[in-house]
């Protein structure tokens, strides 16, 4: 009766995709925008996950991630971040729009489905409780709780907490960026045996330089983490470009 109904409805009221067509496929993408969008499926690096030319075999680093140890060990991304992925995501994040993060978490586990494989936990990056007020919710739980769905792994919003409301981090420099997140984020003492012993996937929407994944990442490691992988939507296009 459901599918019937709404057979009846998308009759009278054709679906529209998020980008405005008529019709939509591939989960709320007109054909046209889905081929625009530069997805990361592979081969990439086993550290930051940037698409590389070529498969170079398992485990295989960037420069970048070779020459420098993040506090996280391993991350990916859905897609570049750009012109064609950048609505659906500020969409989400600042238009009042949850009901598309089922679609980007449907990218995420299809790019970081290696991190899913070996998470024993999923954990949003949080919001301030200031900023979370305002927003009225946290986009990278909106992403995970479907993400966790998804795959069977146990999803834990609360294991994280930040708990120094921070500046945007939008035109800060990789250091800005890091000392605008640090101490920022921590594992509440309640909650630690939530991550003990555990390996955990953190979920965010966009990957720029890393710092506040590399912040979540220590905090997680504090509290007995043994390890903390990265999950994003989207990372920028000039990052990667910089560290191919």
């Amino acid at each position: 009766m459901k599918a019937t109904g709404r057979a009846a409805l998308d009759l009278f009221f054709p679906p529209r995709s998020i980008d405005g067509g008529v019709g939509h496929s591939a989960g709320g993408l007109s054909a046209e925008a889905w081929m625009k969008i530069t997805f990361l499926d592979g081969p990439v690096c086993d550290g930051c996950g940037i698409a590389f030319e070529f498969d170079m075999g398992p485990g295989v680093r960037c420069p970048a991630c070779a020459a420098r140890t993040r506090a996280f060990d391993r991350a990916r991304a859905a897609c570049l971040y750009d012109d064609a992925s950048r609505d659906p995501i500020l969409m989400l994040k600042h238009a009042d729009r949850p009901d598309l993060a089922p679609l980007l978490a449907r990218w995420i586990a299809r790019a970081a489905a290696p991190l899913l494989e070996t998470a024993d936990v999923i954990a949003p990056v949080p919001l301030h409780r200031s900023r979370l007020f305002a927003r009225r919710y946290n986009q990278a739980a909106e992403i995970a709780r479907p993400l966790a769905r998804l795959s069977g792994v146990r999803y834990r919003p609360d294991a994280l907490v930040r708990v120094r409301a921070t500046e945007s981090q939008g035109g800060k420099s990789g250091g800005g960026r890091r000392r605008n997140v640090a101490a920022a984020f921590a594992v509440p003492p309640a909650r630690a045996g939530q991550v003990a012993g555990k390996r955990v996937l953190l979920i965010d929407d966009v990957f720029t330089t890393g710092a506040t994944a590399e912040g979540c990442a220590r905090a997680l490691k504090a509290a007995g983490a043994v390890g903390v992988d990265v999950a994003v939507v989207a990372r920028v296009k000039e990052l990667a470009n910089r560290t191919i």
